[in-house]
C-alpha cells in the first residue's frame, strides 16, 4: 500500500454505514418510543428550569442568606438531573454502537453514575484546550496589551478633561496598543477556536469510547481517541458532523418561516425539538463509531 493510498484510507475512512444511513436512522430514533423520549423531554426542561431558577436567583434576587442558599439548591439539582441526562446520553451512543433499534430504558441511578463519569470526561477535554489557550495568551501578551489599551485611555480621558488637550491629539497614542492588542486578540481567538474544535471531536470518541467499554479510563485515554478518528476516517467524522448541523439547521429556519407570526408554538416546537435533536446526535455518533466497535 503507497502512502496515497494510505492517506486516502485514513481520511476516508471503511465506510460500513453511510452518512445519509446514519442520518436516516438517527433522525427516527427517537420517536421509535415515544414515552421514553417524553420522560427525556421532561427531564431536560426540569433541568434548564432548575438551572435559570438558581441564575435569576442570584442575579436578581436580595443576596442574603436565604436567596443565597436557594440559588445553590437550584443548581445542585439541575447538575443532578444534568447528570442523569448525560448518562442516559451515553446509553443513547451505546444503542448506536451496537445497532439495537430498541429506545433504551431510564435507570436513574445507573444513568447517574454513567453521567458522573461523562462529565469528568468532558471537563477533562475542556481544560487541556482551555490550557492552551492560556498558554496562547500569554505568548500573545493579550492581557498585558489589554491593560497598556485601559491604561493609555485612562490618561488620555484625564488629559481631555483636566488639561484641555484636544481629543483628535489625545487618542493619537492608543493607536499602536490598540494594534498590538488587536493582533494578540486575533492569534488568541484563532487558536482558541482551532484547539476547541479538535478538543471537541476527540470529547466525541471519548464519549463512544466509554459507552463502548464501559470504562473512565479509556475515555481518558485521549491518543487512543484520536486513533479512533482516524479508524473511523477523519472525513466521515467532519461529514457527519457537516450533515448533523446542515440537517438541524434547515430544519429550524423551516420553523422561524412558517411560523414567524406563531411565536408561542414556535417556542413550544423549539422545547421538544432541542432535546430531540441532542438525542439524534448521540444516536448519529454510536453508529459512526460502530464501524470499529
Amino acid at each position: 500500500m503507497d502512502y496515497k493510498e494510505l492517506l486516502m484510507k485514513i481520511f476516508a475512512g471503511e465506510i460500513n454505514m453511510n452518512i445519509t444511513e446514519i442520518i436516516k436512522d438517527a433522525f427516527l430514533f427517537p420517536s421509535k418510543n415515544t414515552g421514553r423520549f417524553a420522560i427525556y423531554l421532561l427531564l431536560s426542561v426540569l433541568m434548564v428550569g432548575f438551572a435559570l431558577g438558581g441564575i435569576f436567583t442570584y442575579a436578581f434576587g436580595i443576596i442574603d442568606a436565604e436567596n443565597y442558599l436557594m440559588g445553590g439548591v437550584y443548581l445542585l439539582i439541575s447538575l443532578l438531573i444534568g447528570c442523569i441526562i448525560t448518562g442516559y446520553h451515553i446509553k443513547i451512543i451505546k444503542s448506536g454502537i451496537e445497532l439495537d433499534d430498541n429506545v433504551p430504558v431510564f435507570e436513574l441511578y445507573k444513568d447517574f453514575m454513567t453521567g458522573f463519569d461523562n462529565y469528568i470526561v468532558s471537563l477533562f477535554y475542556f481544560i487541556i484546550p482551555a490550557l492552551i489557550v492560556m498558554l496562547v495568551s500569554f505568548d500573545t501578551n493579550l492581557f498585558g496589551n489589554a491593560m497598556e489599551v485601559v491604561k493609555e485611555f485612562v490618561l488620555q480621558i484625564y488629559g481631555v478633561y483636566f488639561m484641555d488637550i484636544p481629543i483628535e491629539i489625545a487618542f493619537i497614542s492608543i493607536s499602536p496598543l490598540l494594534t498590538d492588542f488587536l493582533n494578540s486578540l486575533a492569534i488568541t481567538l484563532t487558536a482558541a477556536f482551532i484547539v476547541f474544535l479538535i478538543f471537541s471531536i476527540l470529547q466525541l470518541m471519548a464519549e463512544a469510547r466509554l459507552a463502548n467499554t464501559g470504562s473512565l479510563k479509556e475515555a481518558l485515554n485521549i491518543f487512543e481517541a484520536a486513533k479512533d478518528i482516524t479508524r473511523i476516517g477523519v472525513g466521515k467524522v467532519i461529514l457527519l458532523l457537516l450533515a448533523v448541523v446542515v440537517v438541524i439547521a434547515i430544519i429550524e429556519i423551516i420553523l422561524i418561516i412558517a411560523l414567524t407570526f406563531y411565536p408561542f408554538l414556535l417556542s413550544v416546537l423549539y422545547i421538544i425539538l432541542t432535546p430531540y435533536m441532542v438525542l439524534v446526535s448521540q444516536r448519529a455518533l454510536g453508529l459512526l463509531y460502530s464501524d470499529i466497535a
